[in-house]
């Protein structure tokens, strides 16, 4: 119960906090925006204001943190009404599926929280062709012609320091289930079932099924991938398998957690997934919308308070995670991850799911 108060004043004090700062930006002159922009992260004083009304359908996630930012860009811009049906990811891209089929046109703009649910869209041939004046404000790998991602995860190992040390953690993440490590996992969790889609279409089906049969035999399950953080932290396994920012979030709350993190190289277990944006309305407001969550004001936001990674120049990590350019993550087109199903076959089959 008081954990309960204690998260919802949270949220409001942060939703106030990115409102102030956008509004506070608001006194400025609006400058044209400079189309020639490439991987360079904007202000909202760059941006033309919003008129007129969209609808959104947005994932459910990050804990309110992407409410903040919707409750923020509307309070700066008072002549735009913005319409937001929630619910969860994969539920969301089926409905406007249907509903496109159906011959019906609710949604304007679907922000998903995995790429998995945009690559379902994609394949529908629903997401219009963005400009380049948008998604060049990327960083190369993460440019997409008709989707925009918005911010980045990447996959970690998060182990117990007092148990293990770093440099015992193979960097191939295939030769992780022939260790004697002691192993947390969340297989009912979205992000995992997309690792493991990555995996599949790197290594191929048999290789992945090998894996997961041997890490089957040694490890504990999980509900979820905080969950895994705060058994490693606990000593109850050596490491497991998450995103990053579950360790950043328990180590930002108890900085003498006894979790770090270490990474793979090249491989599915360092993917970098993303929460990301598409349209299916062919406007000027749903584009400079889709301009306001690049700005250095969100992704600055999303840094600080989500521990997610920016994917604009100029941006600084999230404290305690090294700089992207570090890290080694595979080349994956990330709309190849909607191909889940043959995934949760194979986890079904093994007796996983």
């Amino acid at each position: 119960m008081k954990l309960t108060v204690l998260a919802g004043t949270f949220f409001r004090m942060q939703r106030r906090s990115l409102s102030q700062l956008l509004l506070a930006s608001a006194i400025a002159p609006w400058p044209t925006y400079l189309a020639g922009q490439t991987q360079t992260s904007v202000s909202v004083n760059d941006l033309p204001p919003l008129e007129g009304e969209l609808t959104l359908y947005l994932g459910r996630g990050e804990g309110g943190l992407y409410e903040n930012v919707l409750q923020a860009i509307t309070d700066r811009n008072p002549e735009f009404d913005l319409n937001v049906r929630r619910g969860p990811t994969a539920a969301l891209a089926n409905a406007i599926i249907a509903e496109s089929k159906a011959g019906i046109n609710r949604a304007d703009l679907f922000w998903a929280v995995d790429t998995g649910a945009i690559g379902l869209i994609a394949a529908q041939g629903l997401a219009l062709n963005l400009p380049t004046n948008l998604t060049n404000q990327l960083m190369p790998e993460f440019r997409y012609d008709n989707w925009l991602p918005i911010s980045g995860r990447v996959r970690t190992i998060p182990f117990n320091r007092q148990r293990i040390s770093g440099d015992q953690i193979p960097t191939d993440i295939m030769k992780l289930p022939d260790s004697n490590f002691q192993i947390g996992w969340a297989p009912e969790y979205a992000s995992f079932q997309s690792f493991i889609t990555a995996m599949r279409i790197m290594e191929g089906t048999a290789a992945t099924k090998e894996w997961l049969t041997k890490l089957n035999h040694n490890s504990k399950n999980y509900a979820g991938e905080l969950g895994v953080v705060m058994g490693v932290e606990r000593g109850e396994v050596d490491l497991g398998f998450a995103n990053h920012y579950y360790t950043l979030r328990l180590k930002s709350g108890k900085p003498e957690a006894r979790v770090d993190l270490a990474f793979t190289k090249g491989d599915a277990g360092c993917l970098i997934n993303a929460s990301g944006i598409l349209t299916m309305k062919e406007d000027e407001t749903t584009i400079n919308f889709m301009r306001y969550l690049l700005t250095k004001e969100v992704q600055s936001y999303l840094s600080t308070e989500a521990f997610e990674i920016p994917l604009v120049g100029g941006i600084a990590s999230p404290e305690g995670l090294q700089p992207i350019e570090n890290l080694s993550p595979p080349e994956i087109d990330l709309t190849q991850l909607a191909d889940l199903r043959p995934t949760l076959d194979l986890m079904r089959e093994l007796r996983i799911l």
